[in-house]
């Protein structure tokens, strides 16, 4: 019997480049895993939450080259040669200075049981890369696949809108 060669699935993850064997060996990304799992389990970032693991709440969201996507909601398979940044990539490996949006989320108390929160700061962080001047409603359609039951949105709001000012 002729042994099916692995594939090579390769993402770069917070500025680390990664090759990852996809197959069905327990030392292979199988193809059922979504990005999520690959994130938490086989590279150990636990600040992608997953919550409804089935892309309506936004606790998964990550950037892909940027842009914001439900990580419980593609298969890791399918983000060969992306570029993969998860909260953990925010803060500044350098000084360790936390993200400005990060920083906003803490100085307007924008999270309670934090959850949900790596999720909308990532949303945030797309917003604010793509339109570093949003307005209020722009923050709110920029936000609204993130789903917290915890906290007051007015703090989200505050936090973004403080940190746009940050950004620009």
């Amino acid at each position: 019997m002729k042994r099916i060669r692995a594939r090579k699935i390769r993402l770069t993850v917070n500025g680390k480049a990664y090759e990852l064997e996809a197959g069905s060996q327990s030392d292979q990304v199988k193809p059922s895993h979504t990005l999520a799992h690959t994130l938490r389990e086989t590279l150990g970032l636990k600040g992608t939450k997953v919550s409804c693991d089935e892309g309506a709440c936004g606790a998964c969201t990550v950037l892909m080259d940027g842009q914001p996507v439900f990580s419980c909601m593609l298969l890791t398979v399918e983000c060969d040669g992306k570029s993969i940044t998860t909260i953990e990539g925010l803060r500044d490996s350098a000084t360790g200075k936390l993200d400005p949006i990060q920083q906003a989320f803490i100085d307007h108390t924008a999270f309670q049981c934090g959850f949900c929160t790596p999720g909308i700061i990532m949303s945030a962080k797309a917003l604010l890369c793509e339109n570093p001047s949003p307005t209020e409603e722009e923050v709110k359609e920029a936000l609204s696949g993130n789903f917290c039951r915890c906290i007051s949105h007015y703090q989200v709001v505050k936090a973004v809108m403080s940190a746009s000012k940050e950004v620009r």
